[in-house]
């Protein structure tokens, strides 16, 4: 089909990537048309099967092939022949939270999920396969006509429990429910625990789509800066005192958007704070599933605490399965039964079919291998994506523990709001700094989610428009004039004058 460059300085991924592009934009692989698979092709350039996966991640992202698991990979579909955007219904303004999390989830062809937060379709595709929704359904005494308890099913609960006690979380199947994902479960926490007028704090930056959850329940949110090692605790302090909030959400594991961990010893002062000023915390460890482990697992609140004044939720949906959409609360059974009431009063329960299914993958230690694959592709792509954002200008100030996530930092005097918006029209989403800040305020930095962000289109945007800024700015500084080197400086010309007495 085609050979490459051993010589050359572009990596050999990139490489593929830029030859089947050129093949696909001349139609000399059309709509339609499969490729190699990913052993064969590896074998045809004698490459590994890992440099052909990275190549083929990076054109699945940016729309040009499709993956239509184990029928392979396919050139993607001529625009000419989607469904047409004017089906959709757009839920917010751009940038808005509803609006972020639509694009996400609409894939819409050709879009680079550059700031997403979920990860590309093919990571996941082989992580539940046809023949485990099989043995899942034939858990299911009534097939598809069970039913699952409001609490979740018994054998799921306990599993889930084991989970947890590998954690140092100490809990058994009667302090868990499940739940239809995290947001479903910030969801029960609010209807359960909040009231209008309640004072909540949270965590800046933080999830975007709590901000909305908590605005909605008519609470007033008191943001808390959060650093490198975990929540400002003097800020905490500071805000439990004058605000005395009712819950505190926080993320102790893999922080979203800055992939920032928390010290064992600031998580025990997060508790000493809650216990003094009588908080309920929430904590989310939606991202926890990514962590590393190395060089040592993370310490959780739940973990400390044992569940004493800490209401824990996670979710498989992120790292396992979208489709499934399953997650799940822990707590103690005081704080565990009212939440089972809202989850009755608002979907009744979770469905039989996800949890069958979801209990046959733990059961059958799909999970476990699951996650060592997305650790080592995780790791990988933190290493690409940090190289090439680097190079082309944004700062990362603090890399974080793993995961997911970078935070990026865009040099002074740029400005945020034009890129992304320029940036999305030409097809890659960026989210700014501000739509993660709790009270909306300006921030120079961008999300970038790892396992898009190695793509060499999203480099070569933001070396192009910061390369642009940054002339600019050199333009206006020449323009300006240097300033009179006989000029004394204020502070120096106070400092001769006499003295007044």
């Amino acid at each position: 089909m085609f050979s490459l460059d051993r010589d050359s300085s572009t990596p050999l991924a990139d490489q593929i990537e830029q030859r089947l592009h050129a093949l696909i934009q001349s139609a000399q692989l059309p709509p339609g048309a499969r490729l190699n698979s990913i052993r064969q092709l590896a074998a045809q350039l004698g490459v590994s099967p890992n440099t052909v996966v990275s190549a083929y991640d990076r054109l699945v992202a940016a729309g040009l092939i499709d993956s239509r698991g184990t029928a392979g990979f396919f050139v993607a579909d001529s625009p000419a022949n989607a469904m047409p955007d004017a089906t959709r219904v757009e839920a917010g303004e751009e940038q808005e939270a509803v609006w972020l999390a639509q694009q996400a989830n609409d894939q819409k062809a050709g879009l680079l999920l550059a700031s997403s937060g979920a990860l590309p379709a093919t990571w996941l595709e082989d992580a539940v396969p046809a023949a485990a929704v099989q043995r899942g359904l034939a858990r299911a005494t009534a097939g598809m006509a069970s039913r699952c308890p409001p609490q979740g099913l018994p054998e799921l609960r306990e599993r889930i429990a084991m989970l947890l006690r590998g954690q140092g979380v100490a809990v058994d199947a009667g302090r868990v429910l499940t739940t239809y994902g995290g947001t479903h479960a910030i969801d029960l926490i609010c209807r359960t625990f909040l009231r209008p007028g309640d004072t909540v704090a949270v965590e800046t930056p933080g999830y975007f789509l709590l901000f909305d959850r908590l605005r909605q329940a008519g609470a007033t949110i008191v943001p808390v800066p959060r650093r490198h090692d975990g929540i400002d605790l003097d800020a905490l302090d500071a805000a439990c005192t004058q605000h005395r909030p009712r819950l505190l959400f926080i993320q102790s594991v893999l922080h979203n958007p800055t992939g920032w961990g928390s010290s064992a010893a600031n998580l025990h002062r997060v508790l000493m704070l809650a216990q003094r000023h009588h908080v309920l915390i929430a904590e989310d460890d939606v991202q926890g599933h990514f962590h590393p482990q190395t060089p040592h697992p993370p310490t959780r609140l739940a973990q400390l605490s044992g569940l004493d004044g800490v209401i824990y939720y996670s979710s498989f949906a992120k790292a396992m399965s979208p489709a499934l959409r399953l997650g799940y609360i822990a707590a103690e059974p005081e704080l565990l039964k009212p939440l089972m009431r809202e989850k009755i009063l608002s979907v009744l329960t979770t469905a039989a079919l996800n949890e069958f299914v979801m209990l046959e993958v733990l059961a059958a230690g799909r999970w476990r291998k699951h996650l060592d694959r997305l650790q080592q592709r995780l790791g990988a792509a933190r290493v690409s994506a940090a190289r090439q954002l680097r190079e082309a200008g944004v700062q990362l100030e603090h890399a974080g523990e793993g995961g997911l996530f970078l935070w990026g930092a865009l040099p002074a005097g740029v400005d945020v709001d034009g890129l992304v918006k320029e940036a999305f029209r030409r097809g890659i989403l960026l989210v700014r700094g501000a739509t993660f800040a709790a009270d909306g305020a300006a921030d120079p930095h961008l999300r970038f989610n790892v396992a898009f962000s190695q793509q060499p289109r999203l480099a070569e945007f933001l070396r192009e428009q910061l390369g642009a800024a940054t002339s600019a700015r050199l333009v206006l500084e020449r323009a300006r004039g240097p300033l009179p080197l006989s000029a004394p400086r204020p502070d120096a010309a106070d400092a001769a004058s006499p003295r007044r007495r």
